[in-house]
C-alpha cells in the first residue's frame, strides 16, 4: 500500500484535512465543522472524527502520521498552542498529545504560516531551495522560516513572526503591545485603515481590501498611494531579512496578491536601497503557488521528515 500522511488545517470555523502521498499527491480531502462555539471537547472531537474517517478508509499499516497546522503561537516541546485568538478553547491544552493518544498515532503541532511555508518548500515555488522565508498577507501578517528544508522554530516554537516586526519605530500601535509593527502597515487591516484616513468609499463600513485594490484598478490616486505605503513597509522588513538571512527566495501568500502590481514597485525599491546584500547576490521576490492548499501540503509533509 501507498505510505501517506494526514495534514490538518485548523481555522476558527472550519478544518480541512487530507491524505497526501510521499510523492506529494492529494488522494483524498475532506472539510468538517470545527464547533468552536461547543467547546473544547467538540472541537478536539471534531479534529479525531475527520482524521479517523481518513485512515480508516486508507489503512492504518500506511500511515506516516499526522501533520495539524493551527494559528497561533505554539510551545513545540508540549505541544501546545498559547496564543490565539481564533482558537480560545484549545489554549494551554496539550493537544498534540490528547489527539495522539485517542488515535495511537504520531501527530506533529504546527503553526500555520510555518506549515504554509514548508508546503511551499514541499511543492510550490520553493521546491528548488533549501533555505526561504514566507509572508502572509492577510488581516494580520504571518511568517515562516524554512531553513536548511526544516522550520526554524527558534528557542520555544515563537520565530518567525514577521509580522511583528518593527518597520517604523514611532509608528502605529499593535495589539501585540510594540508600535510600528510590519502588520500595523501592510496587512489588509493596515490597508482598510488608510482608506479610511483618505475618506475613500461612501460608506466607511463598505471599506475592505478588495474595494482599495479596485479602486487602484480603476486608477484612483489615493487608492495607489495606500498600496505604496504598504509596499514601503513590506520593503523595509523584507529588505531586513534578506540581510539577516541571505535566503534566495522570499515568497508572499495570502489575500493582498491581488494588489501585486500596486504595492511590489516601493516594496522592490525600498529593498533595493536598503539591502547591499540584495544589491549583490541573485534574490527572489516571488508570489507563493499553492494558495489555500499550502497548510495542508505542509502539515502532511511534516511527518515524512521526522
Amino acid at each position: 500500500m501507498v505510505e501517506y500522511s494526514i495534514g490538518v488545517d485548523l481555522g476558527g470555523t472550519n478544518l480541512r484535512a487530507a491524505v497526501i502521498d510521499r510523492s506529494g499527491n492529494i488522494l483524498e480531502k475532506i472539510s468538517a465543522p470545527t464547533n468552536m462555539p461547543e467547546g473544547r471537547e467538540a472541537v478536539v472531537s471534531s479534529i479525531v472524527g475527520a482524521i479517523g474517517k481518513l485512515r480508516d478508509k486508507y489503512g492504518s499499516g500506511p500511515l506516516a502520521g499526522i501533520g495539524v497546522a493551527v494559528p497561533g503561537f505554539i510551545l513545540m516541546e508540549p505541544g501546545v498552542i498559547v496564543g490565539s485568538n481564533n482558537l480560545a478553547a484549545l489554549e494551554d491544552y496539550p493537544i498534540r498529545d490528547d489527539i495522539s493518544r485517542r488515535l495511537g498515532t504520531k501527530v506533529i503541532l504546527e503553526n500555520d504560516a510555518n506549515a504554509a511555508a514548508m508546503g511551499e518548500k514541499w511543492m510550490g515555488a520553493g521546491r528548488d531551495v533549501e533555505d526561504l522565508v514566507l509572508l502572509t498577507l492577510g488581516t494580520g501578517i504571518g511568517g515562516g522560516i524554512i531553513c536548511g528544508g526544516r522550520v526554524l522554530h527558534g528557542h520555544v516554537g515563537m520565530a518567525g513572526e514577521i509580522g511583528h516586526m518593527t518597520v517604523d519605530p514611532v509608528g502605529n500601535p499593535c495589539g501585540c503591545g510594540n508600535v510600528g509593527c510590519l502588520e500595523k502597515h501592510a496587512s489588509a487591516t493596515a490597508v482598510v485603515a488608510m482608506a479610511k484616513l483618505l475618506h475613500l468609499g461612501e460608506d466607511r463600513d463598505e471599506v475592505t481590501s478588495e474595494f482599495v485594490c479596485q479602486l487602484a484598478q480603476a486608477g484612483d490616486v489615493k487608492a495607489k498611494m495606500v498600496f505604496e505605503r504598504m509596499g514601503r513597509a513590506l520593503g523595509v522588513a523584507i529588505g531586513n531579512l534578506v540581510n539577516i538571512f541571505n535566503f534566495p527566495l522570499y515568497l508572499m501568500s495570502g489575500g493582498m496578491l491581488p494588489a501585486w502590481e500596486f504595492f511590489m514597485p516601493a516594496l522592490l525599491e525600498e529593498v533595493e536601497r536598503r539591502s547591499f546584500t540584495y544589491r549583490n547576490a541573485k534574490t527572489r521576490i516571488e508570489k507563493a503557488v499553492l494558495g489555500n492548499e499550502a497548510g495542508l501540503y505542509g502539515a502532511a509533509y511534516l511527518p515524512f521528515i521526522e
